[in-house]
């Protein structure tokens, strides 16, 4: 695994503090777990962090060691183990490019080439704030690929028109919907499913009715 390690200080902010709506989500968290076990609530107060400021600062991780008594090496050494965790600013559209295997042989090597040409190199951000990338380990969505994540949910059966067409709309402010760019049914064959194709198979009409023996009158 790479070395992670925190932003620059010159990029950190001076403080950190949780927004109304961050602090009833803490409120869950630590109420799932028994009276001294809240350390277990470390990723999710962590994701909680993130999911606010979009990155976790450094003062982000002081106020979680001190919010749940752990020592600051300890949520540290966390955040720096999971890649899911962003140590610094990320643009507002951060596209996660999977370079596994599966995706590499169906073409996401064109898909970073595109992100190095439009956005730069891996976690630069654009001068107006809006895109950054990375390229990440598998994503788990193999029979679709290659598959970029944007806003935690997954743009399969990319090419590269498609995902020109992506960064597009991403470079644009626009809304975007996770789909297959081929409009794939999930991970159905491409082209549609070739089995089961008949309804009478599942429907249930084929099904020969039988009685069931003790059954209370009717009414």
């Amino acid at each position: 695994m790479s070395v992670r390690r925190l932003a620059p200080d010159n990029v950190q902010p001076t403080s950190f503090e949780w927004s109304k709506s961050s602090l009833g989500k803490v409120a869950f968290w630590l109420g799932k777990y028994p009276e001294g076990r809240q350390r277990s609530a470390v990723i999710p107060l962590l994701w909680l962090a993130q999911k606010q400021e979009g990155w976790v600062s450094k003062p982000a991780l002081e106020a979680i060691a001190e919010q749940l008594s752990m020592p600051y090496m300890r949520v540290y050494e966390v955040v720096t183990f999971y890649t899911m965790f962003h140590l610094a600013p990320v643009g507002k559209h951060h596209l996660q490019v999977c370079g596994t295997t599966p995706c590499m042989l169906r073409g996401s090597g064109e898909l970073i080439k595109i992100c190095k040409n439009r956005i730069g190199e891996h976690h630069h951000v654009t001068a107006d704030g809006l895109l950054s990338w990375e390229e990440m380990e598998c994503l788990g969505a193999c029979t679709n690929a290659p598959v970029v994540m944007v806003h935690d949910y997954y743009h399969e059966d990319l090419d590269p028109a498609s995902f020109e067409k992506l960064i597009d709309d991403l470079a644009a402010d626009k809304e975007v919907q996770p789909v297959s760019a081929i409009g794939r049914q999930k991970s159905a064959p491409i082209g549609g499913p070739t089995t089961l194709q008949d309804s009478k198979l599942y429907d249930g009409s084929l099904a020969k009715k039988i009685k069931i023996p003790n059954l209370p009158p009717k009414g």
